[in-house]
């Protein structure tokens, strides 16, 4: 049986990201900013302490960049990362961490099959919700794996709402990001998906709506700094309180 539209695109792009593993950090090193972004997303989490008696949920993970930025601020919370690429998680496998920290395969639509459940305390989602097919369910999916009152970070592209960061987007894509992945991975199909999927994706005003349409409270669109200013952002949302739903 052939698969239907939305499955087909899913995994081509798990195997795209499966190719470039392996080179994925060289790239991403390359980026100014890119870790510090990825800090900064995780500070406006406001995690108290060291994170001792916390549940993190890091969704979309990667290679573990987002994970490290996770462990640097909560050193003691338990951390799950989460991704549907064998070729990521295994870079991210490949990396010394301590034994709060796990990793488990799962796309974000099969949490619950792979054994990953709530509540979390947390969830960061970094550079994932732009390769859902279906972004509304992916947020109700996030909301649900909260515990009341706890707090989602998107950390996540969106340029639709400027023509001035559309324009940088473009020109950085094309002069730095697509030769480079090319360079060191060996093809670009990645890195033109990057591009074109970040233009088509939701501006942040109806990325926000979104958010707020799913239940989830204190919606806020943060900037990043640098040449990312206007093109990356921390999404935040807090899921309700036990009784804030009937007020």
């Amino acid at each position: 049986m052939t698969p239907p539209p939305d499955d087909t695109r899913r995994h081509r792009i798990t195997a795209e990201f499966d190719h470039s593993a392996a080179a994925y950090d060289r790239l991403v090193k390359a980026n100014p900013g890119y870790h510090e972004h990825l800090r900064r997303s995780v500070a406006r989490l406001r995690l108290p302490g060291n994170g001792a008696g916390l549940r993190l949920l890091d969704l979309g993970c990667g290679t573990g960049a987002s994970t490290a930025a996770l462990l640097d601020a909560a050193p003691k919370a338990e951390i799950v990362g989460v991704d549907a690429s064998a070729g990521m998680l295994a870079t991210a496998r490949a990396k010394p961490w301590p034994a709060n920290v796990r990793f488990v395969r799962a796309g974000a639509e099969e949490l619950a099959e792979a054994g990953v459940t709530g509540p979390f305390d947390a969830v960061l989602a970094a550079y994932l919700l732009r390769n859902c097919a279906d972004r509304d369910a992916a947020l109700a999916d996030m909301r649900d794996l909260l515990r009341p009152g706890g707090r989602l970070a998107v950390h996540e592209y969106s340029v639709a709402d400027s023509p001035a960061a559309r324009a940088v987007w473009t020109a950085v894509c094309w002069s730095v990001i697509i030769p480079f992945g090319r360079a060191v991975s060996g093809r670009a199909d990645l890195y033109r998906y990057l591009w074109r999927s970040v233009l088509e994706f939701d501006g942040a005003e109806r990325l926000a709506e979104r958010m707020r349409a799913v239940g989830l409270r204190e919606v806020k669109v943060l900037p990043m700094t640098g040449w990312q200013t206007g093109i990356v952002h921390t999404f935040l949302g807090r899921r309700a309180r036990e009784g804030e739903d009937a007020e």
